[in-house]
């Protein structure tokens, strides 16, 4: 981290030593379009993918700490996507939802004769399409809500229940009020992974199609390992880091009133 700091002051090609620049590399990205075209993307992203990713997971946490047959497999299942390679689930994915012979859009033929979106190929779906990708992505999210599930006082739910309360009113008002620690801190990790996006963009549309895929951190692959502009894509880097270490000050800050803690109850 202190060496890509330094070379953000510098003209650095791996090739030759660094050349001190100052401020320049700063000066040209603000003045770069790629690098707002970027950032708007991924900002997008961002905000379609966390909520999404938070909202699935705590509802498929929820079902899978249900007691029914088969429960460790249905959890095996669900989280084993997790653990595989994202460039194998990125190509899993481009199938599935591939226009002309994917699974998705024969299904939605088949079934009710609805012609089925670009998907990839399509400006308009081609980042919801990987925000969609997020359903065999949050394995890790959901198992640390399931083990938040678990770790609730039975004796709370007892109570609500023998006062009439219905299960929908006490997962409003007992589960999510408990788990709110717990969605603050993988709303902060989502936040920090939905900005770093690379992986779909690289494996499937290559940053298309019309730059609509052509996230943040692809820009800054280019900028380093194609173009070899070390000191601008440190500059880069950092401007990230900023970016991410603000947002997540923001969130820790907006959280005060909403996340309750139980060390502070029993205060």
């Amino acid at each position: 981290m202190l060496i890509s700091l330094l070379l953000c002051f510098t003209e650095y090609n791996v090739i030759s030593s660094p050349k001190f620049v100052g401020l320049d590399n700063f000066r040209v990205l603000f003045q770069d379009r790629l690098f707002y075209k970027s950032l708007f993307v991924t900002v997008y992203y961002s905000l379609l993918a966390v909520p999404f990713t938070i909202v699935t997971s705590l509802v498929i946490a929820v079902m899978l700490n249900q007691k029914v047959r088969g429960q460790a497999l249905l959890r095996t299942l669900y989280y084993a996507p997790s653990i595989i390679s994202g460039v194998a689930v990125s190509f899993l994915w481009s199938w599935l939802l591939n226009p002309q012979f994917g699974v998705v859009n024969s299904l939605l033929y088949d079934w009710f004769g609805i012609e089925g979106p670009g998907w990839f190929t399509s400006s308009a779906t081609v980042v919801p399409s990987m925000v969609l990708m997020q359903l065999t992505a949050s394995g890790g999210t959901m198992v640390i809500f399931l083990a938040a599930l678990q770790s609730l006082p039975a004796d709370l739910f007892e109570a609500a229940s023998i006062d009439g309360a219905s299960k929908l009113r006490m997962f409003a008002k007992i589960t999510l009020p408990l788990l709110s620690p717990v969605i603050l801190f993988n709303t902060i990790i989502s936040i920090i992974g939905s900005l770093q996006v690379f992986t779909q963009s690289y494996v499937i549309t290559k940053g298309g199609p019309d730059w609509n895929s052509y996230f943040y951190v692809y820009y800054l692959f280019d900028t380093a390992f194609k173009q070899f502009r070390m000191g601008y894509a440190s500059a880069q880097a950092w401007i990230l880091f900023a970016i991410i270490f603000a947002l997540t000050l923001i969130t820790l800050r907006g959280s005060k009133r909403h996340v309750h803690y139980e060390y502070e109850a029993k205060k």
